[in-house]
């Protein structure tokens, strides 16, 4: 079990979930209790409301003296014992003494105990009712409903709805009627007319509803029908949901950045190694499944690097072998020429120099080639210094203008533009495009130098043939050219667009080639980022 925790992720994961989610359901249960008690406290308050409110209201009407006489009337009336205490010697808390001074009723179960403040009166002469009982009966009902109409009975008929607006009562709504309901009963009827209270069961829920009539008049008093409280209220519901989904939100969260910060570090060591640095390595800190992608991505980049460093290698080993040879086939080739007047000899000879001089160049290109990639295999940093670009293009336009006396090689006039680039590179980069350019030019070249917020652009235009749509992507590539031939009026050995690229990597900016818009052909542009000057 285990070793299966150690090498499975995913099932890390689930059991992680698993408990988050038991986590969640103990925190659910747990909120459900604290409603239910919630709820169970409040039913309890709503149902002792009226009674209570009624008593406090007519006794905070009274004198002191005769509060007691009243006081042992309700007991009669209500079956309950009756006490009225000063609000410091309740011995109440703090929390049901802020539940008292704001006029609700606090109760307790088991024995029942009722409590609530006298309305009126100052904080240091407030008066609490309390109200014992062993249970809730018919008797605690109907005794409320008799004493609120005895009470009505005892004003004017015009004062009693404001009367019973100011009473509390809670899961008992009261209402005054002028005519008794169509469905009781003779027997009911005659009840009322009795002074009794009657009990009714209305709707499909059997909901109580007390009804009693007032002594002596045409009017009676209707309590409920009485709620008993069966649904919890919505601003309880939606505090636990949202809880529930906060913390399962989180508890996902915590478990998912985990997973996603060891991703993170994957793609951020894919992204190095495909920019070159081939040096980079995953820190493997497991061995489950994302541990294991760690060492094999390890893996990977090693024998790449191995590979690429022994091709690096061999191409250089190569090339300077190759300087050797070519070197005794010159030196040959100068004796031949110099024991020979032939005119036929020589020019042979000559045409073989030349081949030798085209060799030799290429050997000089392989050798570059070779020299960037291993700079950017091994990710070393380039040699930076201040450029002054203009300059620069100057330098290269002296150089190969003596070389196409046919074409006109032009730099757009324009401000001095400084770079902090390496000089030696990035005049080789501009010098393999404007030789491109010259190459395929008809008449004219242009260089033109833009500062830009974040970078420095060079765009090297001409008016020769331009470069067909689907062949762009491919002329960036070693030895690739848009003919197939390798003949020397074609010149290029298709390693001068390769190095320019190699180098614009190194300076972490691209090249980039389209169709020049003023001369109608190619448009090589160098894009070179802006780098802050060495502290």
């Amino acid at each position: 079990m285990q070793r299966a925790l150690s090498h499975g992720s995913f099932l890390r994961f689930y059991l992680l979930l698993g408990l988050a989610l038991c986590v969640v359901f103990l925190i659910a249960l747990g909120g459900r209790s604290f409603i239910e008690q919630v709820r169970r406290e409040d039913y309890r308050e709503q149902l002792a409301a009226l009674p209570m409110s009624l008593m406090t209201q007519q006794l905070a009407n009274l004198p002191i003296e005769q509060r007691e006489e009243r006081l042992n009337r309700f007991s009669e009336e209500l079956g309950m014992q009756l006490t009225l205490r000063q609000l410091h010697d309740a011995g109440l808390g703090y929390f049901k003494r802020a539940r008292i001074e704001r006029g609700a009723v606090v109760v307790d179960e088991s024995p029942w105990r009722l409590r609530q403040r006298l309305p009126g009166g100052s904080e240091r002469d407030s008066w609490v009712l309390e109200a014992s009982l062993a249970s809730w009966s018919e008797r605690q009902w109907q005794g409320s409903v008799a004493l609120l109409g005895e009470w009505l009975v005892a004003m004017p008929t015009s004062d009693r709805p404001a009367a019973i607006a100011s009473l509390r009562p809670g899961s008992w709504p009261l209402t005054l009627l002028s005519t008794l309901p169509d469905d009781l009963t003779p027997e009911q009827r005659f009840q009322l007319t009795l002074g009794g209270v009657i009990t009714r069961l209305t709707t499909d829920k059997l909901s109580i509803t007390l009804l009693y009539q007032l002594p002596g008049e045409n009017q009676w008093v209707q309590a409920g029908p009485i709620s008993r409280g069966d649904t919890l209220p919505l601003n309880l519901h939606l505090p636990l949901l949202v809880g529930l989904m906060i913390v399962l939100s989180l508890i996902l969260y915590l478990i998912m950045r985990s997973i996603e910060a060891r991703m993170a570090r994957l793609e951020l060591a894919a992204t190095r190694i495909a920019s070159g640095r081939l040096e980079t390595r995953v820190k493997v800190e497991s061995g489950d499944f994302l541990g294991r992608v760690g060492m094999a991505f390890n893996g990977m980049a090693n024998q790449v690097q191995t590979l690429l460093r022994g091709q690096q290698e061999m191409i250089r080993a190569v090339s300077h072998e190759l300087r050797t040879p070519v070197a005794r086939i010159r030196f040959a080739v100068q004796m031949v020429e110099d024991m020979t007047d032939q005119p036929a000899i020589r020019r042979q000879l000559q045409g073989i120099d030349a081949d030798i001089a085209e060799l030799d160049e290429l050997v000089d290109e392989i050798l570059t080639y070779a020299r960037l990639g291993g700079e950017t295999i091994h990710g070393a940093e380039l040699a930076m210094a201040l450029v002054e670009c203009r300059a620069m293009a100057e330098r290269v336009i002296d150089t190969l203008s003596p070389l196409h006396k046919e074409l006109r090689l032009a730099l757009i006039s324009g401000p001095e533009i400084e770079l902090l680039a390496e000089p030696r590179y990035l005049q080789r980069a501009l010098q393999n495009l404007v030789s491109n350019a010259c190459r395929y030019g008809k008449s004219q070249v242009v260089i033109r130098l833009c500062d830009e917020p974040n970078l420095v652009r060079i765009d090297v235009e001409d008016d020769g043939p331009g470069i067909p749509l689907e062949a762009r992507s491919d002329i960036f590539k070693p030895f690739a050219r848009l003919d197939n031939s390798r003949a020397r009026s074609s010149g290029g050995y298709g390693l001068g667009l390769s190095i320019v690229q190699k180098i614009m990597a190194g300076h972490g900016g691209s090249v980039t080639v389209d169709t020049s818009p003023t001369l109608g052909g190619a448009r090589f542009t160098l894009l070179i980022p802006r780098r802050d000057m060495p502290a």
